[in-house]
């Protein structure tokens, strides 16, 4: 055992990294067994993405839901690098990023790095559909949708591509923001939309839909996107529809650089590790989130939703201790504790613990759910000070 501190190296700022990190300062280390934390991520703000919404709508700021890392991480000691992983040297433990500085060093390395929405593979997509992932991704959703607001065009018209959370979430806020100019439809190549949520909240979302007007084409799958168009194919027939504005919410995919790994992983590219979170075969490194294939201690397969990663980050945290610290490892046991989402403004769903809800009450408990799980004590205060002062402010004005 050399003196020098170990070295963990955290790679992701989403909701595993982050908060795999921050857990990581909380725990009870010895002066004598402090390690260095770095934490990589390519952008400089982390993104409380169930939230990513409400930016479309303006309902909330960009500073409430994307807080920069250094902010997040000031009254810690974590250090913050902004950077892309270039290569990850598994032998000689190190992690080349493309930011020109030192290879980073570990002793422990977590891989968080999220997943990506595959564009590739129809004509077209990658041009001229928008994923939303991103707050990039919601500003250029915002900024096209001011420009169509601003135009004459009589009716906009939206194609939604995937009937999941994301599409119905952004469906409706996008059918409330445009009102009665708005023309939106969801696109989904399966029967029915949500069809692996709970029929409470499956059943909300088509009602929330049917009452703004939402158009839904299911067993229908996307054959062409242009700049104007999007070509919909419903058993053998091709329509080609004209449209505005095509926003791409299916799929998600591996970075390359993780596929890259000599890991075993599942067919989706993604790290097969034990209940404990460590990858196969490599008990020094540990994967959660996106990137992960996952069961827990009962053999049940981890979703990749941001409340999976918030218990694995429990875990992650605690296991990567424990192996510096000579402790027990702890496998995961997940518990699913509901799902919420968003159907407009004012209006949500929330099902879990025996408790369904829907309307403005389940809005108003999704947000304080969610003003809970913000990243750390200080800007749950700012965030939730706003929340009570802008009502009056906007009253004000």
């Amino acid at each position: 055992m050399t003196d020098r501190p170990a070295r963990i190296v955290i790679l992701g700022g989403g909701f595993g990294g982050l908060y795999t990190a921050l857990n990581l300062s909380r725990l009870p280390w010895t002066p004598a067994e402090k390690p260095e934390i770095t934490l990589v991520d390519r952008n400089d703000r982390f993104v409380f993405a169930p939230l990513l919404y409400e930016l479309v709508t303006d309902e909330l700021q960009t500073w409430e839901i994307a807080p920069p890392f250094v902010e997040l991480l000031a009254n810690t000691e974590i250090q913050f690098r902004q950077a892309s992983v270039k290569s990850i040297d598994i032998d000689r433990h190190h992690v080349h990023l493309d930011d020109e500085g030192e290879p980073l060093a570990y002793d422990r390395l977590v891989l968080a790095m999220g997943g990506e929405t595959p564009l590739n593979g129809i004509p077209g997509v990658a041009e001229h559909a928008i994923p939303f992932r991103t707050v990039s991704d919601a500003y250029r959703v915002r900024e096209r949708l001011r420009k169509l607001e601003n135009s004459d065009a009589d009716k906009i018209r939206v194609a939604v591509v995937g009937g999941g959370y994301s599409g119905v979430e952004i469906a409706c806020k996008l059918a409330d923001r445009l009102g009665n100019r708005g023309r939106i439809r969801i696109v989904d190549r399966h029967d029915t939309i949500l069809r692996n949520s709970p029929e409470f909240n499956r059943n909300a979302a088509q009602q929330a839909l049917r009452d703004r007007g939402v158009w839904l084409d299911l067993e229908t799958e996307v054959t062409e996107v242009t700049a104007d168009t999007i070509s919909l194919k419903y058993r053998e027939q091709v329509d080609e529809i004209p449209v505005e504005l095509v926003l791409w919410t299916v799929g998600t995919t591996v970075a390359p650089v993780v596929r890259s790994l000599p890991f075993e992983q599942s067919d989706r590219g993604q790290i097969l590790t034990n209940a404990k979170l460590q990858v196969t075969n490599h008990p020094h490194l540990f994967a959660l989130g996106d990137v992960a294939a996952t069961c827990d201690i009962n053999g049940q397969r981890i979703p990749t939703t941001a409340q999976a990663a918030f218990q694995q980050a429990d875990y992650a945290a605690w296991n990567v201790w424990a192996s510096l610290t000579h402790r027990p490892l702890l496998p995961l046991r997940y518990q699913n504790l509901g799902e919420m989402m968003t159907l407009g403004l004012d209006n949500a769903t929330l099902s879990g613990l025996g408790i369904s809800l829907e309307g403005p009450l389940a809005h108003i408990a999704r947000r304080l759910a969610y003003l809970y799980r913000l990243p750390t004590p200080e800007h749950q205060l700012k965030v939730g000070l706003n929340w009570i002062v802008e009502p009056f402010r906007s009253l004000i004005a």
